[in-house]
C-alpha cells in the first residue's frame, strides 16, 4: 500500500518523523510526504509558553513536538510519487479525486491548533480518524502532566501516533465506550490569542513558584489508604460510596501508603501497599495483617529493589501465593513468589521485558490467563492505552494481543484492581484520570474478551465525595470481609514523625 503523509512543511516536528518511520516500519507499506504550507499553524507565542515551561519543569528538549528542518524528512519524499492508495492527513486540507482520505481531528477540528486549544481549555481531546465522515479509529487522548501545555502536547502527540499505527493495521476501535456522566460540549474553544498565551506564559512561572514554595511546606502527593467492613455489600454491589463512610491506614507523614492489595490467605488478612518513603522518592512493597478492628501494626517492609515499586498484584495459585508488582522503571513486568509469607519474595518469571507497562493486573477467563495493563508506547501518557496479553499459564508464555492497543481512553484505560466475577459477569475496575492521574474509579463491565478483542462497558464512576474526602479515588480491592481504597491529600513536612531507626 502506498501511504502519503499529509503535514505542514512550516512546523515539521520529531512526532512527524517517528510516524513516518512506524508507518514504513509496517509490511507492505510504501509511505511519502506531501509536505507543503497549510497555514493556521499555532501562533509563535506558543513556543515561547513552551520553552518556558521546559525551563522551569525541567523537561526534556528532544520530544515528540521538537521541531526539525524540513530536510529530516527527505529520505521520505519523492519528486515525482506515483500516486497512494491512503492520504493520512494532519492538516484537514487534503482532497484527492479517487483516492482514499483518512482525516485526523481532535474535537472534530483538524491540525495541531485544534489539539493546543483543548489542552488549553483543560479539557480531554477525543481524537478521531474519519474516513469520508465515517469514524475508522478513534481515542480519548491523555496526560499525567495536566497544567503543563508542553507536556500534555507531546502525550497527546505520542498517542495519535499510536492510534494510527492501530487504524492502519486494523488494530485500532471505531468506537469509545461511553462514559455515565455528561457529554463534554461540542463546541471548540478559539484558540488563545498571542496576548492571552504570553499571560498564560507568565501565569505558568507564577504557578510554578508557588508549587515550590507549597511543596518546602508539603509532602505532595501524599496519598492515603482507606478500608472498611463491607459486612456483605462492596462497592461492586453498591456504585456508590458506603453510608458508613471509610477509616484511614495510619501514617507517619514522612512515608504515604497507596495502591492497597489485600489477600485472604491461611485465615487472615494481608494488605499490601506501595510504601512511598518521600526524601528517598522512591517505593518499596510493605505489608500489614488486619484484623476486624483495622490493621495489627504497621506496614512494614517486605519487597525493596533498587527502582520503584509499586501495585503489588498478589493472588494465591497452587497453594502459594504469587506477585506481580508494578516495576515500569526497570522496563519489565516480574513475577515473584512468597517462600516466608508475606515476606520472602524470590522472582519466579520475567513475564514481559523491554517495555514501560503500569498496572499489570492478570485474571483467569474463557480457559485462558490475560493479562491488562497501559504502556508507554512510543512515549505519551502513562494511562491512557490499554495492552491486553494471554497465556495459557500465568507463568507464561505470553502472547501481545493482535489488536493492541486494544483501547486509546484516559477515562477507562488503566486497571484500578482487581477483576471480579459478579452474576456471570466479569466486573474491571478503571482509573478515570480525566481530571489528573487517578482522580475517579470507574467500573466497568466486560461485554467480550478473546484473541479476537475486548470490549467494556463503564457502569459506573466514582470520585471522592463527604466520606472519602480526600482529592482522588483510585484504587478498589477487597478480601475477606474488608475493601480497601485509596487516593491523595497533602502532609505538612513539620508535622512528620520520625520512624525508629529498626525501619
Amino acid at each position: 500500500m502506498r501511504v502519503s503523509l499529509r503535514l505542514d512543511s512550516e512546523c515539521v516536528r520529531a512526532f512527524h518523523l517517528m510516524l513516518l518511520q512506524r508507518l514504513a516500519a509496517l509490511a507492505d507499506v510504501e509511505v511519502r510526504v506531501d509536505a507543503r504550507p497549510a497555514g493556521g499553524g499555532i501562533p509563535g507565542s506558543a513556543a515561547a509558553l513552551f520553552q518556558l515551561e521546559t525551563a522551569i519543569h525541567g523537561l526534556p528538549a528532544d520530544g515528540p513536538a521538537k521541531r526539525l528542518p524540513l530536510s529530516a524528512l527527505a529520505p521520505h519524499r519523492t519528486q515525482a510519487p506515483a500516486p497512494a492508495d491512503l492520504v493520512l492527513d494532519l492538516c484537514g486540507d487534503a482532497h484527492v479525486d479517487g483516492t482514499r482520505v483518512w482525516r485526523v481531528t481532535y474535537d472534530g477540528a483538524a491540525g495541531e491548533a485544534a489539539l493546543l486549544a483543548s489542552i488549553l481549555d483543560g479539557r480531554t481531546p477525543v481524537a478521531r480518524i474519519e474516513e469520508n465522515g465515517i469514524v475508522v479509529a478513534e481515542g480519548r487522548l491523555g496526560t499525567e502532566y495536566g497544567g503543563v501545555a508542553l507536556a500534555s502536547f507531546q502525550d497527546m502527540l505520542a498517542r495519535t501516533a499510536s492510534l494510527i499505527l492501530a487504524a492502519m493495521t486494523g488494530a485500532a476501535r471505531a468506537a469509545l465506550p461511553v462514559l455515565p456522566e455528561p457529554a463534554q460540549a461540542d463546541a471548540l474553544p478559539q484558540l488563545p490569542s498571542t496576548a492571552k498565551l504570553g499571560v498564560r506564559a507568565g501565569k505558568a512561572l507564577a504557578r510554578r513558584i508557588v508549587q515550590k514554595i507549597y511543596h518546602l511546606c508539603y509532602n505532595a502527593p501524599h496519598w492515603k489508604v482507606g478500608w472498611r467492613q463491607t459486612d456483605g455489600r462492596d462497592l461492586f454491589d453498591l456504585r456508590t460510596h458506603p453510608a458508613s463512610g471509610w477509616r484511614v491506614l495510619p501514617d507517619d507523614g514522612s512515608r504515604f501508603y497507596a495502591d492497597p492489595f489485600p489477600i485472604l490467605y491461611q485465615g487472615q488478612v494481608t494488605l499490601f501497599v506501595e510504601d512511598y518513603i518521600h526524601r528517598l522518592g522512591k517505593a518499596i512493597i510493605s505489608a500489614v495483617a488486619f484484623g476486624p478492628t483495622g490493621p495489627i501494626g504497621r506496614p512494614e517492609p517486605v519487597l525493596d529493589l533498587p527502582y520503584h515499586l509499586s501495585y503489588p498484584f498478589v493472588f494465591e495459585r497452587d497453594g502459594e501465593v504469587w506477585m506481580v508488582p508494578e516495576s515500569c522503571a526497570n522496563r519489565t513486568v516480574d513475577l515473584y513468589r512468597a517462600t516466608a509469607f508475606p515476606g520472602g519474595w524470590v522472582k519466579e518469571a520475567t513475564l514481559l521485558s523491554d517495555i514501560v507497562a503500569s498496572d499489570a493486573t492478570l485474571v483467569e477467563h474463557g480457559g485462558r490467563w490475560w493479562l491488562f495493563a497501559t504502556v508507554r508506547d512510543g512515549g505519551g501518557a502513562f494511562s491512557d492505552a490499554l495492552h491486553l496479553w494471554s497465556a495459557p499459564d500465568f507463568r507464561g508464555p505470553w502472547t501481545p494481543h493482535p489488536k493492541n492497543p486494544v483501547l486509546v481512553d484516559i477515562a477507562s484505560a488503566r486497571p484500578a484492581g482487581r477483576m471480579v466475577e459478579r452474576n456471570g459477569q466479569l466486573l474491571r475496575p478503571v482509573q478515570d484520570c480525566r481530571r489528573s492521574y487517578g482522580a475517579a474509579l470507574g467500573i466497568a463491565r466486560i461485554a467480550h474478551l478473546d484473541v479476537n478483542g475486548m470490549e467494556q462497558v463503564v457502569e459506573t464512576i466514582l470520585t471522592p465525595g463527604a466520606l472519602w474526602n480526600g482529592r482522588k479515588l483510585h484504587t478498589l480491592n477487597a478480601a475477606g470481609g474488608l475493601e480497601f481504597i485509596d487516593g491523595s491529600a497533602i502532609a505538612p513536612r513539620w508535622k512528620q514523625k520520625r520512624r525508629p531507626s529498626s525501619t
